[in-house]
């Protein structure tokens, strides 16, 4: 049998990505999994032995202290094959493939646009480190097995040859019955986004929008995931429209369905910044897999990919009456608002889904695991 091992310094044992999809779908088709990751402890689930590693820290020691013990530990592991999923463990994976091992580099994010966003870099020198970034990941790269692509835009960074487009889509199971759960028409005005609560994503005008509704009509805004960095959350309580949302916090995958299930309206407005006009939310296909019509930001893909399904309606994501039109639509019309949100579900059960995603995965490892070690 095969043995995988997956590496992260950054992402948590049960990721959604990592864990739920790609994970899970290697044990389904016979590979011995490990993920080495932050966790609690040494633990089995799902046929997936994780091995935890400590990742507290600054930056810094995360980039130094815990890839160097993360290397340890996938030394360690003995495995056949070795996938990391952070960029940060680019020197990992080169010194494993000098070991003579085989690698394969997940890309998350474009890292080049994504550096471009990261407020602790300081921005006179976000280009310079940009550019630094982009052409240490491409020799890395070079010199790996594999590369595992999350959308279009990044897989067109790497060489065709070895990479693979692996799309981080719904799995449909998981959302089978969602809109029986709690039928579309019972259920109260309320919108909901998923995610982590930063700036870039939206989160004052999120808010603003919240009061803005609250004003016209009986509504509320659920806010499932927490807020980045913690001290954000004392800016957004100072907002008019913070007493017209409720704040969940992080939820387990039962807890965000719970959510999906009972809201009309899923809202996804990231900032126009360089990592997310040409990004794939997965919380897009998650709102269309449960049946819910989407309140979007108008990049031109998003506009052009949500305007053909006819699954919701594009806003200026930094407008928050704008956000705010659109959700009172969505609400006031719910024959077309759950027509949109059946031709988003359907558009997932056929297309957008991590079934035939899976399969692309599969065949990498398939030519990977041909490769003389």
């Amino acid at each position: 049998m095969t043995k995988v091992a997956h590496l992260s310094s950054v992402h948590s044992a049960r990721d959604v990505r990592i864990f739920q999809k790609e994970c899970t779908s290697l044990v389904e088709a016979g590979y011995e999994v490990v993920l080495i990751t932050r966790h609690d402890k040494q633990e089995t689930i799902q046929g997936i032995r994780i091995q935890p590693v400590n990742c507290r820290g600054n930056r810094f020691r995360r980039m130094t202290e815990t890839s160097w013990r993360i290397f340890n530990a996938a030394w360690k592991s003995r495995a056949d094959i070795y996938h990391f999923h952070d960029p940060e463990l680019l020197p990992v994976g080169l010194l494993l493939k000098v070991a003579g091992k085989r690698v394969i580099y997940d890309a998350h994010e474009h890292l080049e646009s994504d550096i471009l966003s990261k407020r602790w870099i300081p921005s006179a020198l976000r280009k310079a480190v940009s550019k630094a970034s982009g052409i240490f990941e491409r020799f890395a790269t070079s010199q790996f097995d594999g590369v595992v692509a999350a959308t279009p835009f990044i897989a067109e960074c790497f060489p065709g040859e070895k990479t693979a487009l692996v799309q981080n889509f719904p799995r449909r199971e998981e959302f089978m019955g969602c809109s029986t759960t709690s039928p579309y028409e019972c259920r109260d005005y309320t919108a909901v986004y998923v995610g982590s609560m930063e700036v870039g994503r939206g989160a004052r005008e999120i808010v603003a929008a919240a009061s803005l509704l609250a004003k016209r009509i009986p509504s509320k805004v659920v806010l499932v995931g927490g807020i980045d960095p913690p001290e954000f959350r004392n800016e957004l309580s100072l907002l008019s429209g913070w007493k017209h949302v409720e704040h969940v916090g992080f939820q387990d995958r039962r807890g965000v369905l719970r959510y999906l299930t009972s809201a009309r309206v899923g809202i996804v407005v990231l900032h126009p910044t360089p990592g997310f006009v040409n990004s794939q939310p997965v919380k897009l296909f998650e709102y269309m897999a449960a049946g819910l019509p989407v309140v979007a930001s108008n990049f031109p893909d998003w506009k052009k990919f949500v305007d053909e399904i006819g699954c919701g309606i594009s806003v200026d994501p930094r407008d928050a009456e704008h956000i705010a039109d659109a959700i009172q639509w969505l609400l006031e019309h719910p024959q077309e608002s759950k027509q949109m949100g059946e031709r988003g579900q359907e558009a997932v059960r056929s297309t957008y889904n991590w079934g035939v995603q899976a399969r692309s995965l599969l065949q990498l490892y398939s030519k990977v695991s041909a490769l003389n070690s």
